[in-house]
């Protein structure tokens, strides 16, 4: 395989193409809607039309705009049908030959949610067929590992990627150049590349959807990546509750291997990259690298100190290089395009685009990507569309890490640094917007809920602080709490945060934190409700 194959699979692949097109979104959203249905319905409806020669249904993954689904969208027209139902697509397709008006079609490039979007890591998704290599390659797929093979030192691609100022998307935003710099520098007789995608934040779906849409982009930047720091093996650690992407996953790496796109001597060069999937059972903990690593070890997922870091004694020992699914899919449009490119985008400190997951109280649910530091307002009001019926109260950014922004601060551009300010994070991506009917205390009781649930038990701030968190806040929300209780509730959430081994004990009282910063007003009427129901006994 050389890039002369490359480019004969895609004039091959794209010549094979009709002239019309429509892309059926056969991502885990829309196939829970029966999207399987309309595929199939859309396909008998060509061949009773005996359009066949000029129609092609073509499976795609995740278009974005999860809540309008399942989505067809029609090439090279633009128009974009939402929540097809089978029966409707006899119809769609007799409008294809002058048979009447398309029912309740609209040009997705007139749609706010999709016209302010920057697609690098999404570029593919929507658009390709997740399920062939040759759909990938088409689309200029693994050109960028080529170019590293063949045209690049190991040394040049990683201040290329450092140049670019990529910053991890798994939500910690460390410099995703100075992480592989260190791992390169390491001396060892084996390295690991692992792929973090053990997504476990109430709300996000953002690693889902890449993995289902688009798997092949994150193999090539976990090659690219290999190549760089010198590795040979690498290890997709996935959420065992994504069965599809999983899937797709198993098929792109089979793919890949008869294709010596994986395997050994890749593009006839002496580099030599093996990719294995390890699936998770269900422990958020997991998503904590030094956790994650013990569990593919075979050992039970708990993290460990650090330093050592695991760029310096990862599996079993030696230098590994853990990235998130979001980070490895936006190597391949680096390594294309330029570090110059990449961080013309963004902040100053934030480059680039951020994959959001757009869930609560709003009107588009779906997956979205932005440039760094596009306002919060613009998200949830313009894309969003804002809340249905009503008004945004608060934002909730980074899962159970994270926390609440309330509306007075939409105008807050979406980078490190701005929402570090509002006391929330980045995290992964999740975006879980709220509206006036709902309960602050009863989101932070929720968050922490879950946090002292999945706390693993090996360090006793976490494990004991975020139980005596949660007893406090059922107090509170029972109508039990004192103002003294409000004192303790502070008090624990700082030593939670300051002495917890890793970040999910360090990061779980941030809803707590948030809340009381904003919303102080709302535990208070908790305590004199219940004081007023008290005196009144």
């Amino acid at each position: 395989m050389d890039l002369n194959d490359l480019l004969e699979i895609a004039e091959k692949e794209n010549a094979s193409a009709k002239p019309i097109r429509l892309r059926c979104c056969t991502a885990a959203g829309c196939l829970s809607q029966q999207g399987d249905a309309v595929k199939n319905a859309l396909q008998q409806a060509v061949a009773d039309a005996d359009m066949s020669d000029r129609v092609e249904i073509v499976g795609v993954g995740c278009m974005g705009l999860c809540s309008a689904g399942p989505l067809v969208k029609i090439d090279p027209d633009g128009a974009l049908f939402e929540q097809v139902q089978p029966e409707q697509c006899a119809s769609i397709i007799a409008s294809l030959n002058g048979g009447g008006p398309a029912e309740a079609s609209v040009g997705s490039d007139d749609i706010p949610f999709f016209s302010k979007q920057h697609p690098i890591v999404l570029e593919n998704s929507g658009r390709i067929n997740p399920e062939r290599i040759e759909s990938y390659i088409a689309a200029g797929g693994y050109q960028a590992l080529f170019h590293s093979l063949r045209e690049m030192a190991p040394t040049d691609v990683v201040e290329e990627i450092s140049k670019s100022g990529l910053r991890g998307r798994g939500g910690a935003g460390f410099p995703t150049g100075l992480k592989w710099a260190t791992v390169a520098k390491m001396k060892a007789e084996r390295k690991y590349i692992v792929c973090n995608a053990d997504e476990g934040d109430p709300g996000a779906f953002m690693d889902r959807s890449v993995l289902e849409s688009d798997p092949h982009r994150v193999l090539e930047g976990m090659a690219i990546a290999a190549y760089a720091v010198g590795a040979t093996q690498g290890f997709v650690y996935v959420r065992g509750e994504y069965p599809l992407a999983i899937s797709r996953l198993k098929t792109a790496i089979q793919q890949a291997r008869r294709m010596g796109l994986l395997g050994t001597q890749i593009f006839e060069s002496p580099f030599d990259f093996r990719v294995d999937l390890r699936i998770g059972a269900g422990a958020f903990v997991c998503g904590e690298e030094t956790a994650l690593l013990r569990s593919i070890e075979g050992q039970r997922g708990t993290p460990r100190p650090r330093p050592p870091f695991p760029a310096q004694s990862g599996l079993w020992g030696y230098p590994t290089l853990i990235n998130n699914v979001e980070t490895f899919a936006n190597i391949a449009p680096i390594v294309s395009k330029g570090s110059e490119w990449f961080s013309a985008i963004g902040t100053e400190k934030s480059k680039g685009t951020k994959v959001f997951a757009l869930a609560g109280k709003i009107t588009n649910t779906g997956l979205i990507e932005v440039p760094m530091g596009t306002p919060l307002r613009t998200i949830v009001e313009e894309m969003g569309g804002g809340v249905p019926n009503g008004q945004v109260k608060a934002v909730q950014t980074g899962g159970p890490s994270g926390g609440c922004i309330p509306a007075a601060h939409l105008d807050t551009p979406v980078d490190y640094e701005s929402l570090a300010k509002l006391g929330s994070i980045m995290g992964s991506g999740g975006m879980i917007v709220m509206d006036q009917s709902d309960n602050m205390v009863g989101v932070a009781k929720f968050f922490m809920e879950f946090c002292m649930d999945e706390s693993c038990g090996k360090c006793v701030p976490c494990r004991a602080g975020t139980a005596q968190i949660h007893k406090i806040l059922t107090k509170v929300t029972d109508g039990r709490a004192t103002s003294a209780d409000l004192e303790n509730l502070r008090s624990l959430c700082e030593m939670v945060k300051s002495a917890s081994l890793c970040g999910l004990g360090q990061s779980a009282p941030n809803p707590v934190l948030s809340t009381l910063r904003y919303y102080p007003d709302e535990y208070q009427a908790c305590i004199d409700g219940g004081a007023a129901a008290e005196a009144s006994a």
